[in-house]
């Protein structure tokens, strides 16, 4: 009895040696692949990256479910020179006062909503130009995981008036209303490039709710936070944190 077992014993050893590279061989065999799809992914996003730096990016995943579910969107890009100025002051000062001055992640902002136990302001522009552009609406840790990387390539590549074009003709200002041209068009009338401070405040101050607010007919809260705009926007034009995008 010893024998036999002792004869199993070795046989299951010379199994498992025979069976150990084939082991090793599979877990290799799995990396490479899981290599080449995150390798894959990431030289997809770079190349998007490297195209929408100079190319208007055609549309993204919210816009398409939107444009699904309302049976069409209004949308109209319009180049940096075709916006007035006092918008980019506007919804810098509205979204993300220090935005010329961070790499894509305002820590102070950040610090100071982890301190309130939530993430109230601390999205700053790059971050919402990456997600509206590359990525999808949500709260998910992958969708997230994907923001924080990509944003910092984002600011790598673009220069911070491209971060400031992008997200003002991706926005959206009203329920199936994306971009400061055909907003502008909506609420006033006029064109991107002939909006006035009062007007360009005004469509900041529906940031970052605009299914819930409106320009034209302003509510209590948007006229008093059109008038914090116009006020932030004077600040930061005259104390410089405008200069990365101004002209």
């Amino acid at each position: 009895m010893a024998e036999a077992g002792e004869k199993t014993r070795r046989s299951r050893k010379r199994k498992a040696a025979k069976d150990a590279p084939r082991r090793l061989s599979l877990r290799r065999r799995v990396l490479r692949w899981a290599g080449r799809i995150v390798g894959g992914i990431a030289a997809f996003y770079a190349l998007l990256i490297l195209l929408f730096s100079f190319v208007p990016p055609p549309i993204n995943l919210y816009q398409i479910g939107e444009a699904w579910r309302l049976g069409g969107i209004e949308k109209d890009w319009v180049g940096w020179d075709e916006i007035a100025p006092v918008m980019g002051r506007a919804a810098v000062a509205a979204e993300d006062a220090n935005f010329c001055n961070h790499w894509g992640f305002d820590m102070i902002a950040i610090r100071a909503a982890i301190e309130e136990g939530g993430n109230r302001g601390a999205s700053t522009i790059s971050q919402q130009v990456t997600k509206n552009v590359f990525l999808w609406q949500g709260r998910s840790w992958l969708r997230k995981a994907l923001e924080a990387t990509l944003t910092p390539a984002v600011e790598l590549v673009w220069t911070k008036r491209r971060v400031l074009e992008v997200y003002l003709n991706v926005a959206e200002f009203d329920e199936g209303v994306f971009g400061v041209q055909a907003a502008a068009r909506h609420y006033f009338g006029v064109d991107a490039k002939d909006l006035s401070a009062v007007q360009a405040a005004r469509l900041a101050a529906v940031l970052p709710d605009p299914k819930g607010r409106d320009a034209a007919k302003p509510s209590d809260f948007v006229r008093k936070r059109t008038r914090a705009i116009l006020a932030g926007a004077e600040t930061i034009k005259a104390d410089g944190r405008s200069a990365c995008f101004d002209r």
